[in-house]
């Protein structure tokens, strides 16, 4: 019974380090399956509103791309970083 359950617990192990080590080979900035269409939907990060891709603001800070339901949360975001 022991034996049993030492080679579930193994085998748990193993899968999570072989998806960690597919995660690395594929990179960080590679999104997992398929690429995000023109109806993709983003997260506002301000006011938490889920927005089509194609119609959301979107504004460049630090490298990173974020995407707004509006220009007045995105300002919000600006003054939240710059304080």
């Amino acid at each position: 019974m022991y034996r049993i359950i030492l080679i579930l617990g193994l085998l748990v192990v193993l899968y999570f380090l072989l998806r960690r080590a597919v995660r690395a080979l594929k990179g960080p900035g590679e999104p997992d399956g398929l690429l995000p269409g023109k109806d993709h939907m983003v997260q506002d990060p301000v006011c938490l509103v889920f927005v089509p891709r194609e119609a959301a603001i979107t504004e460049d800070i630090g490298g990173q791309t974020y995407y707004f339901c509006s220009r007045s949360c995105a300002h919000k975001f600006q003054e939240k970083l710059a304080g």
